[in-house]
């Protein structure tokens, strides 16, 4: 539905979802008109949030209240942020070069991608990998300090993860070895 509105009223919505996530509050055709790009007067955003209203994407809580955006219209919005692009050569290209610098390191993969989700959405990213059902290939513990030691997980797929775990007091170093 998001593709079916015009770019005037595809801005003017974003806009005032926009606001309305910041304050929780109505918005109104005059703080649009302050925050868009364009000139349009207070008057025709009026009528495009009429528009809106009609297609069921905005409300007016009371008479002389701004818009606030319908459940509809907010489950619209978030579909729109999630409408996947083709990258372009040079971004794939940039992408692949970040994940490559990782090196085999999940965590750094998993932050290039969420940095990258990031950027290319002008919005929060957050990348989740899948649990894996690999069996591990080798353990291995480095005792730390006091309390904390790092193991190393190494998957059948040659996946490394390392991770820094607490250890119990009076636990003596050789039980890391022997585990």
């Amino acid at each position: 539905m998001m593709s079916e509105l015009n770019d005037r009223s595809r801005e003017i919505f974003r806009q005032i979802v926009d606001a309305y996530l910041e304050t929780g509050d109505p918005v109104g055709s005059r703080t649009i008109a302050r925050r868009l790009k364009t000139q349009l007067s207070p008057a025709s955003i009026r009528n495009v949030m009429a528009d809106l209203e009609d297609a069921g994407l905005l409300y007016a809580p009371h008479t002389s209240a701004g818009r606030l955006p319908t459940d509809t219209g907010l489950r619209l919005f978030v579909d729109g942020l999630l409408e996947v692009g083709n990258l372009t050569a040079s971004e794939r290209e940039n992408l692949e070069g970040r994940c490559a610098a990782t090196g085999n390191s999940v965590h750094g993969m998993l932050e290039e991608a969420t940095n990258a989700l990031s950027g290319l959405s002008g919005c929060a990213g957050l990348v989740m990998a899948p649990k894996t059902q690999k069996p591990l290939r080798h353990i291995e513990f480095f005792n730390l300090s006091p309390g904390r030691a790092l193991v190393v997980l190494v998957t059948e797929n040659g996946i490394v993860e390392n991770r820094v775990i607490e250890i119990p007091p009076g636990l003596p170093a050789s039980s890391l070895v022997e585990a």
